[in-house]
């Protein structure tokens, strides 16, 4: 039955596609989205993402929380600079055991020497409401004239171990003239007030100098443990770029080390300097000993997307599966890579795809796209569609600051931000769907624009009212494509349209109104 379900949900993805949500707003550029579900409150959703203030203030973390599923959001915070003058960026959020949530991030003077400031955390008590006075994780003088505080990344230990509450935040050197070149590991046991930082490398397990761009995934386990990947290119360690794991039992004390990939044949990842090549480690709520690495090669001729996985801790890893089901040798490239568990286990893995665009160049028009396995299957379903447009390719993406986009999956539905430029300007964008099939947001996340229909009640067991502007007409449809209800030749700007007698479960609304065709989704009590 769920195999029936999922079909659904890439049949409705790619018909109606919902309308993806502008997050954002932003005039001149927003970048680096990164999002976070409560663990306790699936409802609860916060998102961050690094936002043009300026020319004073320059580029400033903002923030947003909702509390119904991404139905209605509250006001934007932009988090203040721990000194003036200073800009910020690489947002990343994680919830604890208890609820509170906590948001990581750069606050520095830019990349020209002399280069100072640092990681910072922040917590909130309310889900995102408010933000604490930011602590320092680590900064610029750390580690010599490195700079180690490019790209943090969070994870927080919930699991009910001795370590439980601690808060791990990877970066590497921001400097990339200085080699060799290291992952840092810095962690708090005491709510993010004080840290201590150290390399998440070592002898024989290397980063190295040839890469200078070792970023450092962590993830941690059910059961408490310490995960960390990062890319390692030292030709005494292998004679091929490899992928290697950190394993930490004891709140990050002691890292042993495994191999999770070794490239050979080549991955020609130098073959794609603009792709977003990012490579994110999970693990699966379900089963503390299964993690799966999800990366980019394009040993095949093309830029594609890989997963693989173990079941035994880091052990033994399996053959790497290539994910997009676009063909192969297609000449056309993907990056921009994200994944997440639900907590039974399902998986769900997302990217940038061109298949659609126009040739193997990173600058054809894009999608996002994401697959989707069961936790009883060993099988993908089919890729599905998360953008409801092509997006043209903009120089913006080009730069720093687009490296990244956010997928989380909790309760059988998942929730993706990504960044793209379809109005002019690189905003952030929202998707909610469900294994059910059905798109669950239809509102804008920003009170500086109004939607341009608004539903409600929804869900609803007997009456909808749809409002708009100049409504032509309204046609409701079931999972199988099927027109229940249509209303027509309407020229109305409010309708109310009666239900009662539909059977309980999901529908897709069809409202075609002064500024187009709209669709989203209602659930019928």
């Amino acid at each position: 039955m769920k195999k029936i379900l999922i079909f659904l949900v890439l049949l409705i993805s790619l018909t109606a596609k919902g309308q993806n949500v502008n997050v954002s707003n932003g005039s001149v550029f927003d970048g680096e989205p990164y999002l976070a579900i409560n663990p306790n409150n699936s409802q609860h959703i916060v998102i961050a993402w690094m936002g043009w203030v300026n020319l004073a203030n320059r580029f400033q973390i903002k923030t947003k929380a909702s509390f119904d599923g991404g139905q209605t959001w509250s006001t934007q915070i932009n988090l203040p600079h721990t000194v003036s003058g200073y800009s910020s960026a690489d947002p990343s959020l994680d919830f604890d055991h208890l609820g509170n949530v906590y948001v990581s991030y750069i606050d520095f003077t830019g990349v020209t020497p002399p280069v100072t400031g640092g990681v910072y955390i922040s917590k909130s008590t309310d889900g995102g409401l408010t933000w604490g006075t930011p602590f320092v994780v680590i900064n610029t003088s750390f580690d010599g004239t490195k700079w180690p505080i490019d790209r943090p990344w969070m994870a927080i230990d919930r699991s009910n171990g001795p370590n439980r509450g601690n808060i791990y935040i990877t970066s590497f050197n921001l400097n990339r003239l200085n080699p060799p070149f290291n992952p840092y590991l810095s962690v708090s046991s005491d709510n993010g007030s004080t840290f201590s930082s150290r390399y998440a490398d070592t002898t024989n397990w290397l980063a190295g100098s040839i890469n200078p761009l070792p970023i450092c995934f962590p993830t941690v386990s059910s059961s408490g443990v310490l995960y960390l990947s990062y890319p390692s290119y030292v030709l005494t360690q292998s004679l091929y770029s490899q992928s290697l794991l950190g394993i930490s039992h004891d709140g990050g004390n002691g890292i042993s080390h495994e191999i999770i990939v070794t490239n050979n044949p080549p991955a020609h990842l130098e073959d794609y300097p603009l792709a977003k090549k990012g490579s994110p480690l999970i693990n699966d709520p379900s089963d503390s000993l299964h993690l799966a690495f999800v990366f980019l090669s394009g040993e095949t001729g093309d830029l594609d997307v890989y997963l693989t996985e173990t079941y035994d801790a880091g052990i033994n890893w399996s053959l790497p599966q290539r994910i997009n089901d676009d063909p192969i040798f297609n000449n056309r490239m993907q990056d921009l890579v994200w994944a997440d568990f639900d907590n039974d286990g399902d998986l769900v893995i997302s990217w940038r795809d061109r298949r659609n665009g126009s040739d193997s160049t990173f600058q054809a028009n894009t999608e996002i796209w994401a697959a989707f396995r069961c936790k009883d299957s060993l099988n993908f379903e089919p890729n599905f569609q998360l953008t409801n447009q092509s997006i043209l390719h903009d120089t913006d993406l080009e730069e720093a600051g687009n490296d990244f986009m956010c997928i989380q999956l909790q309760d059988d539905t998942l929730s993706a931000t990504w960044g793209d430029p379809r109005d002019g300007e690189i905003n952030i964008w929202f998707q909610r769907m469900n294994t059910k099939g059905a798109v669950l947001s239809t509102n804008l996340i920003s009170t500086d624009k109004v939607p341009s229909i608004q539903i409600y009640p929804n869900p609803s067991s007997s009456e909808l009212t749809i409002k708009g502007e100049q409504i032509e007409y309204i046609q409701i449809y079931d999972l199988n494509g099927k027109l229940v209800i249509a209303k027509e030749e309407l020229n109305k700007s409010t309708v109310n349209i009666q239900i009662g007698n539909l059977n309980s479960g999901s529908y897709v609304v069809k409202v075609k109104h002064k500024f187009g065709l709209q669709s989203s989704s209602i659930i019928k009590k």
